[in-house]
């Protein structure tokens, strides 16, 4: 019906192109003015677009005269000018929108109309591709004509040196892959000093090939992993050592708050156990949490009640249902003490540092596009999950090429015997083929048969970008043979040569249909372009995965009735509506995980951008003892809450619990005792604690000097909140394995995790100030902490970049060493500014 409806009134694109068509008119009409310009004139027209959007003017105000300017500069560079249809595409681009663009039509050199207009508001552009070799070849080619426009490029690629990324991001126009650009973001919300950070705000990206990046490698999140500085070890040693230990004597257990706390006589016994000048130290802070969730381990946990032993492991038992809540473990270390504590394998550590889906990553940007030849199957996706609408370009001139039915084999041999007879066949005219796998295994097994065959062949699979892109220019040439993975060679064009343009074109023979239809779209994409001729032609068996899977018995009946031999096929004209049905099954299956991935990361990435917020604003160097203050008080307040009860009977008050908190948090001993806080309602209990701790606060900044307590408090509070934050980016993951078990009890699991994650976020958040306030009152003035990393970057999950060394500096560096950077100046005058 959809389609009738279409053919009468036409498409949601063609209406839109309809409406934008006026503009690429006007942008048309203004040729000769440009034309009849200087190169310096023309150049000159750069500065004349900022003073306008200066003094008030829109973007889309001068759309049309810089697009005008950007055209007449790639003929004047490149030798290139802009169709109609590619200026469509320009603003379809510049609207935050996804232009879908038959391959051939030029989508690289179609990116350079939005890019040069927004990039005049100077809050810079980034353009995302698929491979470095893409980044690299793109920034060079294209940026030809930003710089002769005045514009500046940079280009974001392995190796980088942190200073050569900045210079890169702080460029006008600024090429680099979907993962840099991911794992850059990561990086920045780890750095300890604000000079560390490369990249500016995210404003406008416009994604190349937006499909394979926004939908094929959306199921994986980028992930960046540290081995950190906490081995198992020491769970085993704070564990010994606290087996040493007496109840009252060396420590007290607080019940109602589910607290521990050392005695002096527990803390000498530390400072002679691990051979320790002062324990309270701020440079101690990772003893000090080793033990405490050591004494936690033994005192607040109870074997059979709060957890079990099952095959060596410790699983959590849910204290509301009494069920084993398996793949969730304790954060902040407290399973693992649990462990030591049990004599089981203590298992390391939080590994992973930082992670974001893409789907996050790009929906930070303020303005985001894409194009690519393939989107409309997955409209509904870019629509509901990025807010984008796709709208699809008309070619520059009418398409030809010849789509021929598929054709049906009961068997993969049958199958494979009929491709091999086709391209030695058509090998013998001359004629180009592109043969497309779905495996680089399939790719090779056909390569061995044209061998035996002996055919002459190229075989491409996407291991290296540069050469692939080499080899796939050349497939268009009259006798070649390629045989290519499905995403080998993305990007780049196949120009056919005059003979085989004779000789009907490239030919495209499809070995299997893939799982979805928009790989299909591309792969046929690659003949037929700029109006060539070409045609295009799939095979497929019934012992294909996608047809053994997802195929109707109804295909399987049909043949069986037919009673075909091995090697005869059935035109698919018949089953046509069958094969695309397959597909859609599986492309909803991927649909499902993507989303349900993004409900689990949407939670995730509410607290991140929490986190990290908190971070930037200690970074930039924001004075921050108004939120210290407010942190002294937040702490006290729940402490007092946690010790009287429901705060009407006074009976219920824990005066003695609340004076032993306070001495463990910021009091110093006798100076309160519980006659001080007697006949005090809760309130005026938090008055006066509020009161004597803000004044203590304030004598602890005299001993400082303001300013040196400022930068105190930074160090503090940046390593406190990167420790809570590793620890539970750890405890969400166990949390996300394990969620999946609870559907089983009729329970939405993303819910569940909703409320879990909700839960443990404000535990950690608690944990953070209670932590940072302890630190700050202990800091000793010939001690003071300085800034260090929680944990060092080592690798990430995409190959392409574990190979990057890490940007960081391998171990602590002092603030009178020499830079790690290689400038030569002392690491304080550098990238340790503070």
């Amino acid at each position: 019906m959809g389609s009738i409806l279409e053919k009468i009134f036409g498409s949601y694109s063609d209406k839109e192109i309809k409406r934008l068509m006026p503009i690429a008119d006007k942008i048309e009409s203004l040729k000769d003015t440009f034309t009849n310009m200087s190169d310096e004139e023309l150049r000159g027209m750069t500065q004349k677009f900022k003073d306008r959007l200066a003094n008030g003017e829109t973007l889309d105000d001068i759309l049309p005269e810089a697009f005008a300017v950007v055209r007449e500069a790639a003929a004047r560079v490149l030798g290139m000018t802009h169709f109609k249809v590619q200026l469509l595409g320009g603003i379809v681009l510049h609207q935050g929108r996804i232009a879908e663009m038959k391959t051939g039509e030029g989508k690289t050199l179609v990116a350079t109309l939005p890019a040069y207009l927004n990039a005049l508001s100077g809050k810079g552009v980034h353009v995302v591709t698929v491979n470095d070799y893409l980044a690299k070849r793109d920034s060079e080619w294209m940026g030809q004509i930003y710089k002769f426009l005045g514009l500046t490029v940079g280009c974001i690629i392995h190796d980088l040196k942190p200073e050569e990324r900045k210079n890169a991001y702080n460029s006008d126009i600024t090429y680099g892959t979907n993962n840099e650009f991911g794992f850059d973001y990561l990086r920045d919300n780890m750095v300890i000093y604000k000079e560390e950070m490369v990249q500016r705000d995210l404003n406008f990206a416009i994604v190349d090939e937006v499909d394979s990046i926004l939908i094929d490698e959306a199921r994986t999140p980028l992930i960046i992993s540290g081995a950190g500085e906490k081995s198992t070890e020491m769970y085993k040693i704070a564990d010994a050592f606290v087996r040493t230990l007496k109840k009252t004597e060396d420590y007290e257990v607080d019940e109602k708050t589910r607290s521990v706390s050392m005695t002096d006589s527990g803390v000498v016994k530390a400072e002679r156990f691990f051979n320790l000048e002062n324990y309270a130290d701020a440079q101690n802070m990772e003893i000090q949490h080793h033990v405490m969730q050591a004494l936690k381990a033994h005192n607040l946990m109870k074997l059979d009640t709060d957890y079990v032993i099952k095959d060596g492991e410790i699983i959590i038992v849910d204290e509301f249902t009494g069920r084993l809540m398996y793949g969730r473990r304790y954060s902040d270390g407290l399973h693992q003490a649990i462990e030591a504590k049990e004599h089981v394998k203590v298992e390391r550590e939080s590994k992973t540092l930082a992670t974001i889906t893409f789907q996050n990553y790009f929906r930070m940007y303020k303005k985001l596009s894409g194009m690519t030849g393939t989107a409309l199957t997955e409209e509904e996706e870019f629509r509901t999950i990025y807010n984008l609408d796709v709208i699809v370009v008309p070619t520059n001139k009418p398409m030809i090429r010849n789509d021929k039915p598929d054709l049906v084999y009961k068997s993969v041999k049958g199958k494979y015997n009929a491709i091999i007879e086709e391209i030695a066949e058509t090998y013998k005219q001359g004629q180009p083929v592109l043969v497309g796998t779905i495996s680089i295994e399939n790719s090779e097994l056909l390569s061995s048969m044209l061998k035996r065959k002996g055919v002459p062949h190229q075989v491409l699979n996407a291991k290296y970008h540069d050469k692939e892109a080499e080899i796939i220019s050349h497939a268009g040439e009259k006798g070649m043979v390629t045989i290519a993975t499905n995403m080998a060679g993305r990007g780049t064009d196949i120009k056919l040569d005059d003979e085989a343009k004779t000789l009907g074109g490239l030919k495209i023979v499809g070995t299997e249909r893939h799982e979805s239809r928009r790989i299909d779209n591309q792969l046929r994409g690659r003949s037929g372009r700029q109006g060539d001729p070409g045609e295009s032609k799939f095979y497929i068996s019934l012992e294909d995965d996608l047809m053994r899977l997802f195929g109707s018995d109804k295909i399987k009946g049909l043949v069986e009735r037919l009673g075909l031999e091995e090697d005869q096929p059935i035109e698919a004209k018949m089953l046509s509506g069958a094969i695309e049905n397959a597909q859609k099954k599986v492309e909803g299956n991927n649909l499902d995980i993507r989303k349900n991935l993004l409900q689990y990361d949407n939670v995730m990435n509410t607290q991140r951008e929490i986190i990290y917020a908190q971070r930037r604003q200690v970074l930039q160097g924001e004075d921050l003892k108004e939120q210290m203050i407010s942190i002294i008080k937040d702490v006290i307040s729940a402490f007092v809450d946690a010790h009287t009860g429901g705060g009407k009977n006074y009976d219920d008050y824990d005066l003695a619990g609340i004076i032993k908190y306070c001495q463990d948090i910021f009091l110093p001993k006798g100076q309160l005792t519980e006659k001080d806080l007697e006949g005090l309602d809760r309130e005026e209990i938090k008055e006066k604690l509020e009161e004597i701790a803000i004044s203590l606060y304030e004598k602890k900044e005299e001993e400082f000097t303001p300013e040196h307590m400022r930068e105190i408090e930074r160090v503090v509070l940046l390593r406190t909140v990167d420790t809570k934050w590793m620890d539970h980016i750890d405890a969400m993951d166990q949390l996300k394995q394990g969620i999946g078990l609870r559907a089983y009890r009729q329970r939405d699991p993303v819910q569940e995790y909703q409320f879990e994650a909700s839960n443990m976020f404000d535990e950690m958040i608690y944990n953070i100030k209670e932590d940072t306030i302890k630190m700050l009152y202990h800091v000793k003035a010939e001690r003071a902490p300085e800034r260090e990393r929680v944990a060092e970057p080592v690798t990430t999950n995409h190959d392409d970049s574990i190979k990057k060394k890490p940007i960081v500096k391998e171990k602590t560096v002092g603030r009178n060493d020499p830079c790690p950077c290689g400038s030569g100046k002392k690491y304080k005058q550098c990238c340790g500014k503070a």
